[in-house]
């Protein structure tokens, strides 16, 4: 006897993996951002004891820093670029295994000429990692939350940070800094090895819900027609999140490279306390990022634009608090417009990162994420601990901390001309798929 199946009528498995598979995908990613922050500021736990030890000036401290994130800068786009066309589940583990290694590296230094070398293979290996990674998250989650998506992904940089801070300056004490770097090393080894039995290309693409997405008949289609890599440049609007973006984490970044000197010097705390105490602050950049993110998902949820209101505002408020706070220098209310300011600091990059998401193609994704990759690095991550250790040699580290958040005025001009650019840069985006729609045809 033949029985006839209702497929509608039955519980799918298919319906369940497709709930938990998204979700998967996004904490193993999160989980290597999270070790890639870690290797990454593990050394700001450290600076005091390597200032000592090594008898070295703050800027020196601060190439230290920065060499990482002017390699990301440089890097990302080409790397990006590569993973597209390579694929990114390989990618991502190759970089993964990469900074793991090179972190290793920085433990058996034995000079600031050879940890400097140690901390540029590191940066090689982080360069396209956020980009990639982030595309991957994107690839998998609906477009209405790509902005909760993106930051809360984006957070995992400064989660990692405050894991990378609290424990290398707890190790650094009782175990010696060396142990500090091994430590994360081998986390993140352990973690690539656990991504890489899980997630694969193939699954990603039975599973992507983008808009833009081809269907499963046309899953290979993406790799004989792609959008033109011009289309991550000639979108005005997409330009001005890129610069927006990129000037928002110029003071995040300063936050999360020199809070545990500013408590060492100006509070008096001792290495393992002053990185303890820098962490709360440091945790509190990555809660704002994701609190930030569902904020401006709901708030644009009818109209869009409104998104890149909630930037420009977030802006505004470490602008406010930040200044006021450092020259306080000391107190409950110093503490607590630091802490604000801290919070509010990179709430920008939720909003900016679904700007670029929702106007770049999805076959050039990742290459859009590593562009704004490159302006988070260039004009922040790098920059911005550089730049303050310089000034910091010259000025003090506390008078330089009061300079740093007037980055956010160029900012907030970038995201207000965005605003003003993005129906416009709607326009242009639909033209592209409607283009990329006939050619399939």
């Amino acid at each position: 006897m033949h029985v006839t199946v209702d497929a509608n009528r039955m519980p799918s498995t298919r319906s369940r993996k497709s709930r938990l598979y998204p979700w998967l995908v996004f904490a193993l990613t999160f989980a290597l951002l999270l070790s890639d922050y870690m290797s990454r500021q593990v050394l700001s736990a450290v600076f005091p004891i390597l200032k000592s030890e090594w008898s070295l000036s703050d800027s020196h401290l601060a190439s230290l820093n920065s060499i990482v994130a002017l390699m990301v800068g440089l890097l990302t786009l080409p790397l990006s670029l590569v993973a597209d066309r390579w694929g990114r589940v390989r990618s991502l583990t190759l970089m993964a295994v990469l900074w793991s290694l090179a972190t290793l590296a920085c433990a058996v230094a034995a000079s600031f000429d050879q940890m400097l070398w140690a901390r540029f293979l590191v940066g090689v290996g982080e360069a396209a990692y956020g980009s990639v990674g982030i595309a991957v998250v994107l690839s998998v989650f609906a477009p209405r939350v790509h902005a909760a998506m993106g930051a809360s992904f984006m957070a995992g940089g400064s989660f990692g940070s405050v894991v990378g801070v609290a424990l290398g300056g707890l190790l650094a004490v009782h175990l010696g800094w060396r142990w500090s770097f091994a430590a994360m090393a081998v986390f993140g080894l352990i973690l690539v090895a656990l991504f890489r039995a899980v997630v694969n290309e193939r699954r990603l693409a039975r599973y992507a819900v983008d808009q833009n997405q081809p269907s499963a008949a046309c899953v290979d289609a993406p790799r004989r027609l792609r959008a033109p890599l011009s289309s991550l440049y000639t979108n005005p609007s997409v330009l001005c999140a890129y610069i927006g973006g990129g000037l928002q984490m110029f003071t995040a970044a300063v936050l999360l490279a020199w809070m545990p000197s500013y408590f060492n010097r100006y509070h008096h705390l001792g290495t393992a306390k002053a990185a303890g105490v820098a962490a709360i602050f440091v945790l509190l950049v990555g809660s704002g990022m994701v609190v930030c993110g569902i904020i401006t998902d709901r708030i644009g949820r009818a109209d869009m634009s409104r998104k890149w209101t909630t930037a420009v505002v977030f802006c505004a408020i470490s602008l406010v608090c930040l200044p006021v706070g450092f020259w306080l220098a000391s107190g409950a209310l110093s503490m607590v417009l630091i802490g604000l300011g801290a919070f509010f600091s990179a709430g920008s990059s939720g909003p900016t990162a679904a700007m670029v998401a929702n106007l770049t193609h999805t076959t050039v994704r990742a290459s859009a994420m590593g562009t704004l990759t490159v302006a988070n690095n260039l004009l922040g991550l790098a920059l911005g601990p550089f730049v303050v250790g310089i000034l910091a040699d010259h000025f003090g580290l506390l008078r330089a901390l009061e300079l740093a958040p007037l980055t956010y005025v160029a900012a907030i001009v970038a995201l207000v001309i965005g605003k003003r650019l993005y129906p416009a840069g709607v326009r242009r985006f639909n033209a592209l798929n409607e283009s990329a729609a006939y050619s399939l045809r």
